[in-house]
């Protein structure tokens, strides 16, 4: 039995948790109690793209063990509690040996295991063209294979859940089909595809749009284009990269107001997050630099971004700081919604009977400070 008090993220009062077996026994409302120093008590988040943190890259080669338990145990630190873990475009071997080693990873460790929900495969199956493919290595971009997808889904022991692709490929609906009658989350993204295309992609079961907004060509014609029709397809469940360097504010109120309970926030965080200002050197993109701000651009160009190196609190403090939703509104873009979309056990979070995931915070001028970090009942990082 465990016990934890805090400032419920949505009513504002202060609440008791009764914690046994990994799962919620009693949660009691205490409006007498002074709310004094208490800090506040929210779903544990839940990140649907992460391609590495803390130094620990995941898409190096080649992946160790190392690299998929620091990633985890710095997301820890930021309130994250369940992710996705994001192999991106590289040659077969490379994705088939990384996805073996997060399955082994996850069946040897179970506090690990806990955590990932899944894995994000974002690639190969996306645009050849410059602008939408992005960082995506060109040489290894490739049009669906079923058998391929197989041996890959073997490889990470049924753990793909997520599959980012472009459906401007031939014979891609009856893929995405598959896809979805096997349980796979197709999401439409680093596309150059039709209106039509999206549509079918749309009738034959995606489900997601991948950051939506960026991985696209600099300029578009007004109407039509992918963007306002992944936007216009109610089924889709938009993501959304809230850094402050990624989206303009226009654009996230946009998403937001057309999308409602489905506009999600995502970080896509990369190697660099949560390291210090600095020049570095990505094996995708050469010489990056990481500002004070936060921003990540490639050494040679300011203006041009080399990914993000936020964990997903910035975009719950971004929206919050832009007046753009309340807190509660921003913190559920970032844990329940994705949770259910992605059907998760934690997709009802703080209630009799749900899963022990949540989080406890201050905010202030320095924006969301983590104080514990609570996974299936057990705490999993506290700070000192």
């Amino acid at each position: 039995m465990g016990e934890w008090m805090g400032i419920h993220y949505r009513s504002g009062i202060p609440v008791r948790l009764e914690i046994r077996h990994g799962r919620v026994e009693r949660i009691e409302e205490l409006p007498g109690v002074d709310r004094g120093e208490l800090p506040w008590i929210a779903p544990g988040l839940v990140d649907l793209q992460v391609n590495g943190y803390g130094g620990h890259d995941l898409n190096a080669l080649p992946l160790d063990e190392s690299r998929v338990i620091g990633v985890t145990r710095c997301l820890w630190r930021e309130g994250v509690t369940t992710y996705f873990p994001t192999i991106i475009t590289n040659h077969e071997e490379a994705i088939e040996s990384a996805l073996r080693m997060i399955c082994d990873v996850c069946s040897r460790y179970e506090e690990i295991g806990r955590c990932i929900a899944g894995i994000h495969l974002e690639g190969p199956f996306i645009s050849p063209e410059e602008g939408p493919r992005g960082a995506h290595p060109r040489e290894y971009v490739r049009e669906p294979d079923w058998e391929l997808f197989q041996r890959w889904q073997e490889a990470a022991g049924g753990r793909i859940r997520i599959l980012t692709l472009s459906p401007e490929w031939p014979g891609v609906t009856e893929f995405i089909r598959r896809c979805t009658e096997n349980g796979v989350i197709v999401s439409i993204g680093h596309t150059a595809a039709t209106c039509e295309q999206i549509r079918a992609a749309v009738r034959a079961g995606a489900r997601m749009s991948t950051h939506l907004g960026n991985g696209a060509h600099l300029m578009l014609p007004r109407h039509p284009n992918y963007l306002w029709e992944q936007l216009a397809q109610d089924e889709l469940w938009s993501c959304m990269i809230a850094d402050g360097f990624h989206l303009p504010e226009s654009v996230l109120k946009v998403i937001m107001r057309v999308k409602g309970e489905k506009a999600l926030l995502v970080s896509d965080a990369v190697t660099f997050g949560g390291l210090k200002p600095g020049e570095y050197t990505s094996h995708i993109g050469g010489k990056v630099v990481l500002t004070p701000e936060g921003k990540l651009h490639l050494a040679g160009n300011p203006n041009l971004l080399a990914g993000s190196a936020q964990p997903l609190k910035r975009g719950i403090e971004h929206l919050v700081k832009t007046s753009l939703c309340p807190l509660s509104e921003a913190w559920n873009m970032a844990s329940l919604r994705p949770a259910r979309l992605a059907d998760l056990p934690n997709k009802d979070a703080l209630v009799k009977g749900a899963p022990a995931d949540f989080v406890l915070f201050h905010w202030g001028k320095k924006g969301i400070q983590i104080r514990e970090t609570v996974k299936h009942g057990e705490c999993v990082f506290r700070s000192h």
